[in-house]
């Protein structure tokens, strides 16, 4: 068969496909209104099922693999799409659901003759592939027919086409879905089981994050009678970053999972009883404490994220514990007496694993109920009488300790419950801060930890958790999460070569890893980046040199550019330089996303408003900011992590703007580029690129 005559085939069969979607969605009908509860839950199976079309319906599928089962000799022709489509009735797929076992055949099949093996429910599954093709519709039309393998004829070329043409692509203001473009690697991981604690180190551009929130599609597919959309969290590292990877998990037929920070997920957990300290919490005030490599060690974050910090912390909850049980006995009225014995066998026995605070709070209760029994049973009605029972009671429960998370925590700082490895600068600092209501970024696990302990999770447990960045993750912050959770069930992701908060994140994925238990963990590495052409990686890789902590760097795919451009720029001249190739690229219309890259708060300030004042229109992205908006933006170098533009202007990658210390964050800045990079220098340039006259040359 020609392409042409192959071509025109598909076109019919998607006419076909779209016509059923079209005739299925208009039978729905319209929503139930009324009060019967068995009506509203099939209502809701009609919305899910309705919701499924249109995803179909905008793009039907995009792929197709022709497979033989053996020794069935039926050869069929399966169409893959984001949501599965039946033919009414129910007999016949039109499209299979990209989560499906069978479909998994899609993203690991890379050619040959040999047989192939797929997992199903059944069993291993054996067969023969005779033909694999990517498909491009956009708006009910056919624009891309690509052939990945032909059983029969001679592979040319192992480039995927199809890839390369999505990734050449621009970019908007939002994350996009990967489901056309799985590899083969990345599969890997999102088609993992459930009950185990992933980690994944991959490098800029690797789709991580992407692959992260395709598993949780996966997950509520594969696990659908186990495993709940309400049930799940992802924690991002900003809420920007939750808005820009929105659109990603309803397009997959994905709702209800949760989305926050750390940060605002613990101060729900402590029910605002602190506030954040807007001085602390920036990564300017860090970066202004805390440079050199002994300030880094020396850290509260580094202090107070360690598993060290968390043991001192369950020894004091282990103190309080003993101290609930009263050493006395209680004596309510003249020859009623509760032994001690009788009080702590109650409280051993009965209460389990529960929360400290909810056992105090029971076993209070299991006294109470004690004396109402113990009066009825001797008869005992008159009321001073018992009154004064009452008031000794309610002063037993007054003795025994009651604390919220933050008066417990500031207990542990002074007098004799103080934690003796934090040195009394931190120690007065936090005690300081608690006084006011206030606590610092690196607080927040042990206080979560510490709630938890003593009230514990007011919801279901996490079915499963996603942690995106988490090299800027510490121990103790896992730990918090792991009283979330009946049995392990995460995808920790993140970089360590990205890892700018290195005075609070991890030096290793060790140091996470080595929580769980062995056979409770995966590691997977994505080395390959599929965000940046090859002369931007290239370069990107030469600003952190030889690898630290085992990581490999990063293998662009086959996808060439223009040269990374070095400009130099007197300090009069400097604001000009950026204006004018800012209205370049802008002219040159070929780029949707542009982004300037400061490499502090202030300087992006001062250059947006100059932008501004010019009459160039730019966005300028603060902390705290709840969106991005695409187009032209002025962002902080800290701020781009996890974002990616059509081009990048590093605003000024001079000497005296990147030292040996912000290596990561210089390669932060870089790694944001898809087609486009320039770094504009005042004086000379940063010496993190080794002879960067002929390295620019080369690349």
């Amino acid at each position: 068969m020609t392409v042409q005559s192959a071509y025109q085939e598909e076109q019919e069969r998607l006419a076909r496909s779209l016509e059923e979607i079209q005739s299925q969605l208009s039978a729905i009908g319209p929503r139930y209104t009324g009060d019967d509860f068995t009506e509203q839950m099939l209502d809701l199976q009609r919305e899910e099922r309705k919701r499924g079309l249109e995803i179909a319906f905008r793009e039907p599928y995009f792929g197709r693999i022709d497979f033989q089962e053996l020794p069935d000799d039926a050869k069929q022709e399966l169409y893959i799409g984001k949501a599965g489509v039946a033919r009414e009735g129910g007999k016949e797929l039109i499209v299979i659901d990209w989560r499906a076992p069978i479909a998994s055949l899609f993203y690991s099949f890379t050619g040959g003759e040999a047989a192939v093996t797929y997992d199903s429910p059944d069993g291993e599954i054996e067969g023969i592939v005779y033909l694999k093709r990517n498909l491009m519709v956009r708006q009910g039309e056919l624009v891309r027919m690509v052939d990945s393998f032909t059983r029969g004829q001679e592979e040319e070329s192992v480039t995927d086409e199809f890839l390369l043409y999505r990734l050449g692509e621009n970019k908007d203001n939002r994350l996009r879905d990967i489901v056309s473009t799985i590899q083969q690697e990345q599969d890997a991981i999102i088609r993992s089981g459930r009950s185990k604690a992933l980690f994944i180190q991959g490098v800029a551009g690797s789709g991580k994050t992407t692959v992260a929130l395709h598993r949780l599609a996966f997950l509520l597919y594969q696990y659908a009678d186990r495993m709940r959309a309400e049930r799940m969290v992802i924690f991002a590292p900003n809420r920007m970053f939750l808005e820009y990877i929105s659109g990603v998990l309803p397009e997959l037929g994905v709702g209800d999972i949760q989305q926050t920070t750390f940060a605002d997920w613990a101060l729900d957990l402590l029910e605002l009883e602190v506030r954040m300290d807007d001085k602390t919490d920036t990564l300017e005030y860090w970066f202004e404490h805390y440079r050199s490599a002994e300030e880094i060690a020396e850290a509260p974050g580094r202090l107070k994220g360690t598993l060290d910090f968390k043991q001192a912390i369950d020894e004091r909850l282990e103190q309080l514990e003993q101290s609930i049980v009263p050493l006395q006995p209680f004596e309510p009225v003249d020859k009623l007496v509760l032994g001690p014995e009788q009080m702590l066998e109650w409280y051993r026995t009965d209460y389990g694993e529960e929360p400290l605070m909810r056992k105090r709070e029971r076993f209070v209760s299991r006294i109470r109920r004690w004396l109402e029994s113990e009066l009825k049973m001797r008869g005992i009605h008159d009321k001073k009488v018992r009154a004064k029972a009452l008031t000794r009671l309610n002063a037993l429960a007054k003795k025994i300790p009651a604390y919220t998370a933050p008066k417990l925590y500031a207990s542990f700082f002074q007098g004799k419950q103080a934690i003796s490895l934090v040195p009394k600068a931190i120690a007065a600092a936090t005690t300081a801060r608690l006084k006011a209501g206030t606590i610092a970024p690196e607080d927040l696990a042990p206080l979560a930890y510490i709630h938890l302990r003593l009230f514990g999770l007011q919801t279901a447990p996490y079915d499963h958790i996603v942690i995106d960045e988490a090299q800027d993750y510490s121990p103790f912050q896992l730990e918090a999460l792991r009283l979330c959770q009946q049995t392990p069930s995460l995808t920790v992701l993140g970089d360590l070569q990205q890892g700018i908060h290195a005075y609070a994140g991890i030096h290793s994925w060790q140091e996470l890893t080595a929580l769980y238990d062995e056979e409770q963990t995966g590691f997977f590495e994505l080395n390959r980046s599929y965000r940046s052409t090859m002369e931007i990686i290239a370069f990107a890789n030469r600003i952190l040199g030889a690898m630290g902590a085992g990581v490999k760097a990063a293998v662009p795919v086959f996808r060439s550019g223009d040269a990374v451009e070095l400009a130099p720029a007197e300090p009069s001249e400097w604001m000009d330089m950026l204006e004018r190739t800012v209205r370049e690229w802008q002219a040159d219309g070929s780029y949707q996303t542009i982004a300037v890259i400061g490499r502090t708060t202030e300087e992006c300030a001062v250059i947006h408003a100059a932008l501004n004042a010019a009459g160039v229109e730019a966005s300028l992205v603060e902390r705290g900011q709840p969106e991005y908006s695409g187009g032209l933006s002025v962002v902080p170098a800290y701020l781009s992590k996890g974002l990616e533009f059509d081009a990048v202007l590093i605003a000024d990658a001079g000497a005296l703007a990147y030292t040996d210390q912000d290596a990561k964050l210089l390669y932060v800045g870089c790694t944001r580029a898809l087609h486009k990079l320039k770094l504009v220098y005042q004086g000379s340039f940063t010496s993190l690129v080794a002879d960067v006259a002929e390295s620019v040359q080369e690349l």
